[in-house]
């Protein structure tokens, strides 16, 4: 590493890595945080397990279908304003979720955050690579998504905290979560509107030999990188391979959803109050923010990606499973933690992986299309293990669901990372086909 690489990359790190981790762990907590509401609003508004799957899930349907126009829009406006537009929307519909009086007005208010927050994380993945060369692209998402993980972290207590402030000013306990939890997101929209810059040659506080080392590098990795899927939108839809890729997806996020919807009500069976079920959901969590942090630096300094995507995958499938197949609680929330471990450790080598597919012409659409189709897990397995919670009584059977899925998508991406091996790409994200390592 040369003197003025490293120079560099600690200035774009400084600058915007701490930024949109924190907005990130905002964002994630205004679309979970309605599993912990659930403890009390689904008695409040008399929500059965299926509605509120279906209220949770409905969030994802809209941010599907405005998730590839809104990184359209952001590619034409800019990464700056469009994100903070993003944010300020999302942090307002976030706080309209404190007044919705039965199950079809908590219906609308999840389709508005959808639409609002549509566009934010495929849109940061994308300004990632407008920023940082591929041999850091690893590490940084990985820091970026370890948002997820973490908003769990700190948002478990501090939901349970929250929801046991009911009474307060007249308002329920989840109430007054709704409402508190949306402010950072508003506050933050104008710090990102301050911070965010769209392009390299906007850098003021980069000097001019860093800026043209930047310049370079970035455009060095576009000219040699050849794509798997053809340039243009329409060929994004119709190409087998990106919808496989989105199928994938849809297996792995389901892993995540599953945890962040549903953990607060598997562990309040373990009878504890509500600020200890806070404090022990959490703990999944934080051995998915460890492992999203650990396998993402490994992934970047043996430059391997294929084992780093999948052997994680198949821990998440096996914690999941057999989560379901013990009693005591010490046990199942063991596992449970292994899951977490597993699929957080997975998603930002994905995000590597799924680039690469892509040429820099559809990369901004191609991103949003695999990650808007793959967060419809987060309609469909809510509402699934809602469904089957009422029939059954238990969670069981919706993970197992949710397990399956996994396994399918881990199947499939054993297809695409063969598949990207064979196509010699170029790039520093390439899977070559000998060793399944990238070449620096």
């Amino acid at each position: 590493m040369t003197e003025i690489e490293s120079r560099t990359m600690r200035k774009i790190l400084r600058r915007f890595a701490p930024l949109l981790t924190i907005c990130f762990v905002v964002a994630f907590l205004d679309r979970v945080n309605v599993g912990f509401a659930a403890l009390t609003m689904n008695r409040d508004l008399g929500l059965s397990a299926s509605a509120f799957g279906l209220a949770a899930g409905l969030f994802f349907v809209s941010y599907f279908i405005f998730e590839v126009p809104s990184n359209i829009l952001l590619e034409r406006v800019g990464a700056r304003r469009w994100i903070a537009r993003i944010m300020f929307t999302w942090g307002l519909c976030s706080a309209a979720t404190a007044f919705v009086q039965g199950e079809w007005s908590f219906y609308a208010v999840r389709v508005l955050l959808g639409a609002a927050e549509a566009g934010f994380f495929p849109g940061v993945v994308f300004f990632l690579t407008l920023w940082v060369p591929a041999s850091y692209r690893a590490r940084v998402i990985g820091g970026f998504m370890a948002a997820m993980p973490l908003a769990s972290v700190i948002g478990s207590p501090l939901s349970g905290y929250l929801m046991s402030l009911h009474g307060w000013l007249g308002l329920a306990g989840w109430q007054i979560m709704f409402l508190l939890e949306a402010v950072p997101s508003l506050i933050l929209a104008f710090v990102v509107l301050r911070v965010l810059r769209d392009s390299p040659k906007d850098a003021e506080w980069l000097d001019e030999s860093e800026r043209a080392w930047l310049e370079s590098t970035l455009a060095a990795e576009r000219k040699d990188r050849t794509a798997v899927v053809e340039h243009g939108v329409f060929n994004l839809l119709k190409s087998p391979i990106i919808l496989f890729t989105a199928l994938a997806y849809f297996g792995v996020t389901g892993f995540n959803y599953g945890l962040s919807f549903f953990l607060p009500q598997i562990v309040r069976a373990f009878d504890l109050t509500i600020q200890q079920v806070g404090f022990v959901s959490a703990l999944p969590f934080i051995a998915g923010a460890v492992g999203m942090i650990i396998v993402g630096r490994h992934s970047d300094r043996t430059n391997e990606r294929r084992l780093h995507l999948l052997l994680p995958l198949a821990l998440a499938i096996i914690g999941l499973t057999g989560s379901t197949l013990v009693a005591a609680p010490a046990a199942k929330l063991a596992l449970l933690c292994i899951a977490a471990f597993g699929v957080f450790s997975a998603l930002p080598v994905f995000w590597v992986v799924a680039p690469r597919l892509l040429g820099p012409a559809t990369a901004a659409a191609g991103i949003a299309l695999i990650n808007s189709l793959g967060n419809l897990s987060g309609f469909v397995n809510p509402y699934a293990v809602g469904l089957i919670k009422d029939a059954t009584g238990s969670f069981n059977g919706g993970l197992q669901l949710i397990a399956a899925f996994g396994t399918l998508a881990l199947v499939i991406l054993l297809f695409v990372t063969t598949r990207i091996a064979r196509g010699g790409t170029g790039d520093n994200s390439t899977i070559s086909p000998a060793s399944y390592k990238t070449e620096s």
